[in-house]
């Protein structure tokens, strides 16, 4: 077993997890220590990998029992202690891209390049990236400028890692009067616009309503994100309140998909409003919402909950080629 390849996955599985951000990268800097090392095999015999500067005991004792062909414990027992669903898994195994991720342009902790890499070996075909627009200063939104210069590392991307591809796009907030905040004409270049409201979450529900049936109007938009804002986590939030038929009727009208957020601490729409979009024959979109590489495979979340709502694959655009999906704009 490749020593930085080990490091590599127990930090995935710690991101899947949910583990402290520290930790995670405490297990990512060993590993980049590690391919850097010209003299791994020596040092492993010699017991001096806690001489270097970010290898402490832990990732050591990985290191140490990768390079002589072990698995490594701690690794064995996080795989051992991953949380699967126990439905979804066809639903999971259709999936061939993710139409929501972030990456450290905005709020997300690692490279484009990281999270296209790790989707890619999760097994997908393509995977959007869409990070933050303006007005969320907290989480660092890309102003018009800066998205034009990620479609440019995003295009030298794509040239070395095809046919793996990285299809542009943006997570647009929502702003008060259903308007979207990023130019219009930056909009129409993107591949994938997920449009989220992230602000004003206790509004009327009369108010809300016509809020989310004009973004899902504009032509621009693909997917209506995480639609009732809830937080069910450690930092709990109530939903929104809107008239979810109308709603849905509108993303239906305009061939929106409505996301089935996979974050765990997110797991929005609750099942009773997935069940009412699929029967007002709408299209979803099972996103991860994913921050990290780990997070990634936070997919399985939203797939169990899909199938458990009668969700089939046919009604999941993440289903689609690239080519298929770009084809519905």
């Amino acid at each position: 077993m490749d020593a930085a390849r080990a490091l590599r996955e127990i930090a995935f599985w710690l991101e899947r997890a949910g583990a402290p951000t520290y930790r995670v990268r405490a297990f990512r800097r060993a590993a980049a220590v590690v391919d850097e090392l010209p003299d791994l095999d020596e040092r492993v015999r010699a017991g001096r990998l806690t001489e270097l500067d970010g290898i402490g005991r832990t990732t050591a004792a990985v290191i140490d029992a990768a390079h002589r062909g072990r698995t490594p414990e701690y690794l064995a027992r996080l795989r051992s202690e991953a949380d699967v669903p126990e439905h979804g898994a066809q639903l999971r195994a259709a999936l061939r891209g993710d139409c929501h991720t972030h990456s450290d342009w905005s709020d997300g902790g690692s490279p484009v390049v990281e999270m296209a890499t790790t989707a890619r070996d999760l097994g997908h075909e393509w995977v959007a990236l869409t990070d933050h627009s303006p007005r969320l200063k907290v989480a660092r939104g890309l102003s018009a400028q800066r998205l034009r210069e990620q479609l440019e590392v995003v295009a030298e991307l794509n040239r070395r890692l095809a046919p793996f591809r990285v299809l542009t796009g943006i997570e647009v907030d929502i702003l008060a009067d259903g308007s979207l905040d990023q130019e219009e004409e930056l909009l129409a270049q993107l591949d994938v616009v997920v449009a989220s409201a992230h602000s004003e979450l206790r509004m009327p529900a009369a108010q809300m309503t016509r809020r989310l049936c004009a973004a899902v109007a504009n032509p621009h938009v693909d997917v209506l994100g995480h639609c009732t804002g809830r937080l069910i986590g450690a930092k709990k939030r109530p939903q929104s309140t809107f008239d979810a038929t109308a709603v849905f009727q509108a993303c239906r009208d305009h061939g929106v998909a409505v996301e089935i957020n996979s974050r765990p601490d997110r797991l929005d729409p609750p099942r009773e409003l997935i069940r009412l979009a699929r029967d007002t024959g709408c299209l979803f979109s099972i996103d991860s919402d994913a921050h990290a590489p780990g997070q990634l495979d936070w997919l399985a979340h939203g797939c169990a909950r899909a199938e458990e709502c009668g969700v089939t694959p046919e009604q999941v655009v993440n289903t689609r080629t690239a080519e298929e999906l770009l084809a519905r704009r």
